[in-house]
């Protein structure tokens, strides 16, 4: 059939489609009108009436281009997939909950449009030269949980949607994403439960046998629970069952250790954990009972659980029931090589009898005794959001060594200032959404489309910053945890002078072209060099200049700029850089980084 250009498609909801079609519809419209000019109309019998008051009945446009929203057309599809079929005379998109949201997205995409900020968009304008492509494409995701906790995402749900994110964007694991928009994977509890199930400072004094036992005596302080103790497995099950009861649209449950070591090595506990090997003993043992208690009750319901520092190991022997979760973190880890060849031993974790894990052999373990297996990733310098955090190489072979060893939900946590960060934060959102929707992406292809519609005639040039400051770090071998402070190897003066001299050349291209938004960026972009020149300086004795730190300062304010490092305000980070020998504010509060109190814009 030959292609029939048009100015106004028409868009036609299924009376049996999902109610998130009604969405759907209302994206396509408004960026076909962007493309088009022309008014498109919305035929339905449900949530939509014609635009177009002389529009007609549905059956007067069936002769011209349209846009079909259905139901899916298998039940393969799930809630997330879609199916893209027809041609110049017109497409249908069939799909369930999100995944008929998807479909159209990725008819948008395949016409040009580039979601790529919440503020950032590229709309190529093609009037009457817009037709339908001919089209027959599938899509079901490999991964069921996706969530990147970007700024640009959590704060802007929609913008999330845009890029197939589905995990709960708010910071307790639940809200976020509304249900017209496809809803998300939510969460009743959100890790770090066990104080949520037995408070020690309200428990502890009258029942000390439900909270950790160490050396020989019970421990109140930074602790974790008795798993083995009948009451705390009743008093777990009831609790777990008056949360899922409270948040009825839940479909996940964590039930997992604090924050901190602390292990209970009580004899009943001692003796699980040394028949299997490892603390995931008692713990597994533990999440089972629960999960098999609220099993007839919340059938939908999974009881997620941490592998995480000293859980991170699989049992030898007791294996995740099928409404069991469980999520292994890759706390200890380098992120600057690839998990399958990096040799830093120092990074990888400490076994009873003196031997060291890597990563890999853990997730290797645990891909093959559970069957609903989630990651938690690092991607980022927690303790320096503006540091430099080259791990662009290692982003989507790590990810497929996560879908590889069969995992089913990734969270990529990442920079959770709630005014977003500036090294080169908005492509790195960019680069690990599309590889959480297809891990098999092209991710130079992606990059290199990102950095000219974003940078504009500094694209070169910030390619070029990316391949050089990571090849520094393989060239040299440098390993970088999550946590490590900015006087790296490939963080010298010496470095940095070449980082900000290819930099700079593209902030006088986009200069030269008057291109205001492109500068902004790259001004932006310049500041984690400066960040780290200032801190490293500090750091050595040499003093910080008050004119240099108060332009820096400023200029990260002028930016919405928040937070620099994890877990305290810019102004407690100021106090530190002048306060010799001291890396972050958050070592003022030596009892525990979770006493520093929320972040306030």
């Amino acid at each position: 059939m030959n292609a029939k250009p048009f100015s106004a498609p028409a868009i036609l909801i299924e009376p049996t489609a999902v109610d998130q079609a009604a969405y759907a519809a209302s994206e396509l419209r408004t960026y076909l009108e962007r493309m088009t000019g022309a008014l498109v109309p919305i035929y339905s019998g449900r949530a939509f009436k014609p635009r177009l008051p002389d529009a007609g009945e549905l059956t007067d446009v069936t002769d011209r281009p349209f846009i079909r929203l259905a139901p899916p057309d298998s039940p393969d599809l799930g809630e997330e997939g879609y199916r893209l079929r027809g041609d110049a005379a017109g497409i249908t998109i069939s799909g369930g909950r999100r995944g008929i949201i998807y479909g159209a997205y990725e008819l948008l995409e395949t016409l040009g449009c580039r979601f790529l900020t919440p503020t950032a968009e590229h709309i190529p304008v093609l009037g009457e030269t817009l037709t339908l492509p001919s089209l027959d494409r599938t899509y079901v995701p490999r991964l069921e949980y996706r969530l990147h906790n970007y700024q640009v995402f959590t704060q802007y749900p929609r913008f999330a949607v845009k890029r197939r994110i589905n995990g709960a964007l708010g910071g307790d694991g639940r809200g976020g994403i509304g249900e017209q928009f496809g809803g998300e994977i939510r969460y009743a509890w959100f890790v770090h439960s066990f104080n949520t199930i037995l408070d020690p400072a309200v428990e502890f004094e009258a029942h000390p046998e439900y909270f950790s036992e160490i050396d020989g005596e019970r421990f109140g302080g930074w602790t974790q629970l008795c798993l083995t103790n009948p009451d705390v497995k009743r008093i777990a099950v009831e609790r777990v069952r008056e949360a899922l009861r409270e948040h009825p649209g839940a479909r996940l449950i964590s039930v997992s250790q604090n924050d901190w070591g602390n292990p209970c090595t009580c004899s009943e506990c001692r003796a699980i954990d040394e028949a299997e090997g490892s603390h995931a003993g008692s713990l597994l043992h533990f999440i089972n009972y629960i999960a098999d208690a609220i099993a007839e009750e919340f059938p939908l319901v999974t009881v997620d659980t941490l592998a995480y520092q000293y859980t991170r190991r699989a049992p030898k022997h007791v294996r995740p029931r099928p409404n069991v979760c469980v999520r292994l973190c890759t706390i200890e880890s380098c992120f600057m090589h690839p998990f399958e060849v990096c040799d830093d031993d120092t990074r990888r974790l400490p076994q009873p009898d003196g031997s060291v894990r890597s990563f890999m052999d853990d997730l290797r373990e645990w891909g093959q005794v559970c069957d609903r297996l989630y990651i938690w990733d690092y991607t980022t310098g927690f303790a320096h959001y503006a540091m430099p955090f080259p791990n662009w190489d290692v982003l989507q072979p790590n990810m497929q060594s996560f879908v590889n060893n069969g995992v089913k939900g990734v969270f990529e946590q990442a920079n959770g200032a709630l005014g977003g960060g500036a090294d080169l934060n908005e492509l790195r959102a960019w680069l690990i959404s599309a590889l959480l929707w297809n891990p098999d992406v092209d991710v130079a292809r992606e990059r290199d489309e990102f950095l000219r519609l974003y940078y504009r005639e500094a694209a070169p040039y910030v390619r070029d910053y990316i391949e050089t400051i990571t090849r520094v770090v393989r060239e040299e071998n440098i390993h970088v945890g999550f946590n490590d402070q900015c006087d790296r190897a490939y963080l010298t003066d010496e470095y940095l002078d070449v980082y900000e001299g290819i930099l700079r050349e593209g902030f006088r291209a986009v200069l030269e072209a008057g291109d205001a938004l492109a500068i902004g960026r790259m001004h932006r972009a310049l500041l984690p060099l400066r960040w780290v020149r200032m801190k490293n300086a500090q750091m050595r004795g040499e003093g910080v200049d008050a004119a240099e730190m108060n332009q820096f300062f400023e200029d990260w304010r002028a930016h919405g700029l928040t937070r620099i490092e994890e877990w305290v305000s810019a102004e407690l980070t100021q106090h530190a850089l002048l306060d010799e020998g001291r890396w972050r504010g958050v070592d003022y509060y030596p009892e525990g980084w979770w006493l520093a109190g929320p972040e306030y814009l």
